[in-house]
């Protein structure tokens, strides 16, 4: 608690901060700032989506991704696992995934739309093939 008395003193537990104590919180409250900054000049510039937290599927988790304590998404380059091609992540195919389609929050993209494709062909037919066995069965 951090105030002054009637007569000017100071009282509560701003009186028993050391200086090192008050460096650090000034330096957070610094740094705090300058991320709100960075995040306004790049919603500005166009580079940045916000993140609208009411439209994210609920996890049940204590702690909230890197993207909703940012409060925006940007672009996010990685590479595809299945044939390590270099690609992108943009801020809006996230803010898709993350809002609209109610994907996990903790999950990102990790393959390229080719390999995707692939992915999703062999599980169908890998699901008629299991099937198809089943069906046999006496």
């Amino acid at each position: 608690m951090m105030g002054q008395n009637d007569s000017g003193i100071r009282v509560g537990a701003d009186r028993m901060k050391g200086g090192k104590r008050r460096r650090l919180e000034v330096a957070a409250e610094q740094a705090a700032r300058r991320q709100v900054e960075m995040a306004k000049r790049l919603l500005e510039e166009g580079r940045a989506v916000a993140v609208n937290v009411k439209a994210l599927a609920p996890d049940g988790s204590y702690d909230s991704p890197d993207f909703v304590k940012r409060g925006y998404y940007f672009d996010q380059p990685f590479d595809c696992i299945d044939c390590g091609k270099p690609e992108t992540w943009t801020a809006a195919q996230q803010k898709w995934w993350y809002e609209v389609a109610k994907g996990g929050v903790w999950t990102t993209a990790r393959r390229c739309r080719a390999c995707r494709r692939k992915e999703r062909e062999r599980r169908i037919e890998a699901r008629r093939v299991h099937l198809e066995g089943i069906a046999r069965k006496p």
